[in-house]
């Protein structure tokens, strides 16, 4: 269950396994005497909208992108907490931050991950400890591919918003922008700077996608602060 290659050592992990997580890091900590960076990447897509999902497709979908990661984050924090430094990286979504027709579930899974993550950051910056969550946009790799799972159930309804997105996917045709290698030496830029981000959204569309998510929720409070602010006691 190990490799290695130089200076790189390898282990094989299901992420689900959190007894086992929690054994590799203590296995790391005592073969290198600490642990500098933590990179929660493991993760797939469900595609199907949100009345598609069936209970078990949601729940097998949130134990490996919510609560792996979350296991594996409390398993590298007591070192972390000892040495006064380390970072963790999310490897989160552009849909992390905003949702998509036909994702809903993967939605879901990721905003879970940022909400416990960007919570983390505040609780663990006092300790010298960095938190990152990576935002991708669409990349080529496996995720559009062979890692995709689809929702056992299809309901016709739903096929305007969401069999376009679907038959994108299917086809598995390489139309992504993203560059893995690029990204890569993104994240090992960004883990050397003194001061890095909270979110580091990945790729032009990314970028966009979020920026465009932030027009929208202000276009909302700004049209809607009157009757927001009127849920308050009178002064």
């Amino acid at each position: 269950d190990a490799i290695s290659l130089g200076n790189t050592h390898g282990a094989v992990l299901d992420v689900n396994d959190h007894t086992a997580g929690r054994a590799l890091v203590e296995r790391i900590i005592t073969e290198h005497g600490g642990l500098d960076v933590l990179v929660n990447n493991a993760g797939y897509g469900l595609f199907g909208a949100v009345e598609e999902a069936n209970m078990a497709e949601v729940r097998a979908q949130m134990e490996t992108n919510f609560f792996a990661a979350l296991a594996l984050t409390q398993a590298v924090l007591p070192v972390m907490r000892k040495q006064r430094s380390g970072h963790i990286i999310q490897i989160s979504s552009q849909a992390g931050f905003s949702s998509t027709p036909g994702l809903g579930i993967y939605n879901a899974s990721k905003f879970a991950l940022e909400g416990f993550s960007e919570a983390l950051h505040a609780e663990v910056a006092p300790l010298g400890i960095h938190v990152t969550l990576v935002e991708p946009g669409p990349f080529r790799t496996l995720w559009a591919g062979p890692s995709m799972h689809y929702a056992a159930t299809r309901i016709p309804d739903y096929a305007p918003t969401t069999d376009g997105i679907r038959t994108r996917f299917e086809s598995r045709d390489p139309w992504q922008p993203g560059d893995p290698e690029r990204a890569a030496l993104a994240i090992v830029q960004m883990t050397e700077s003194a001061t890095p981000p909270l979110r580091l959204p990945m790729g032009a569309i990314a970028v966009g996608t979020l920026r465009k998510k932030l027009e929208r929720v202000a276009a909302d409070v700004d049209a809607w602060e009157s009757v927001a602010k009127g849920a308050d006691f009178p002064k």
